[in-house]
């Protein structure tokens, strides 16, 4: 056999694909790709989410792509994106994904914004079915301290939603009912953000050290995060790549690597990167917005 595979091997490198191929069987099948949108979108969106979905079936014939829908319908979803409480829809998600068969050998996922740290949360609780490269398109890892200006159609909503951040983003009615509060990180009330966030607290192991959650993490093959350079609608953008402003103060950030967080690797993040698991991308434009060529070049490889 393995003269005979050295003989098929020096035939060309055509041939040599195919041999390898033959010999690794399934092992090489495209993984199905979980898309989780973000702010003031919905699953099935023709000029966003829809859009890239059909790019990325063009650019890999076959794969799978699971595009979450949180909700019986779009509106829902749109809807839940704004007041569903983030736990919930992580278990959903948890739940459905559990579920279905074409998952159950490992998948890749993409989020876009938001749905950038919610699959996180994902990978962190839920590592069954296994996911294998998480890619954060534009996420905020660290949370957010303002919501400077809202993408899409949802402007207004996104006023109401700044007034209850700014007046009491921590107490329990926001931060039960209001998805942004819940990833809302002030660095002046550090210890009222470490108490009350439901969410983001938790994920990042702020409170206490979650070994599974650690562990979890650790089993990806990649994480990969974007960031976008002229980002108006994150603040502040450093949070793209797992950075954030400094405590105590509004001004000053620092980066995932001088942060508390790595120093004393409460997730895992310092052990991933010695291992080359964590790649930090960056690309010119606002926030989502990117070409097709951009996104086929540096993103497509990963699901490849």
């Amino acid at each position: 056999m393995t003269t005979l595979l050295r003989m098929l091997l020096g035939a060309g490198p055509l041939l040599s694909l195919l041999v390898l191929n033959l010999v690794h069987g399934s092992d090489n099948a495209t993984l199905p790709l979980v898309m989780w949108h973000g702010m003031g979108d919905s699953c099935c969106n023709p000029l966003s989410m829809g859009s890239i979905k059909k790019m990325i079936e063009e650019a890999i014939p076959g794969i799978d792509v699971l595009s979450l829908m949180i909700g019986k319908t779009v509106i829902q979803d749109t809807e839940n994106g704004f007041f569903m409480d983030v736990n919930e829809q992580v278990s959903m998600v948890c739940s459905q994904l559990a579920q279905d068969p074409k998952l159950k050998d490992g998948y890749n996922a993409m989020g876009f914004s938001q749905g950038g740290q919610f699959l996180r949360a994902v990978a962190q609780r839920c590592p069954s079915p296994p996911m294998k490269t998480l890619i954060s398109v534009g996420g905020q890892q660290q949370g957010v301290y303002g919501l400077p200006r809202c993408p899409g159609e949802s402007s207004h909503i996104c006023d109401w939603i700044r007034k209850k951040l700014n007046s009491g983003a921590y107490t329990d009615t926001v931060q039960k009912h209001l998805v942004q509060a819940q990833y809302w990180h002030d660095p002046l009330n550090d210890d009222l953000y470490k108490k009350h966030s439901l969410f983001l607290a938790d994920v990042n192991q702020e409170r206490v050290v979650n070994e599974t959650y650690k562990k979890n993490l650790q089993l990806l093959d990649k994480f990969v995060m974007v960031k976008f350079l002229q980002d108006s609608v994150v603040d502040p953008v450093d949070t793209e790549w797992f950075g954030f402003l400094k405590t105590g103060q509004a001004k000053e950030t620092e980066t995932l690597q001088e942060s508390v967080l790595y120093r004393e690797d409460r997730l895992g993040l310092a052990a991933m990167e010695a291992a080359g698991k964590l790649d930090f991308l960056a690309t010119e434009g606002d926030h989502l917005q990117f070409t097709d060529e951009w996104f086929n070049a540096k993103l497509v490889p990963y699901l490849r």
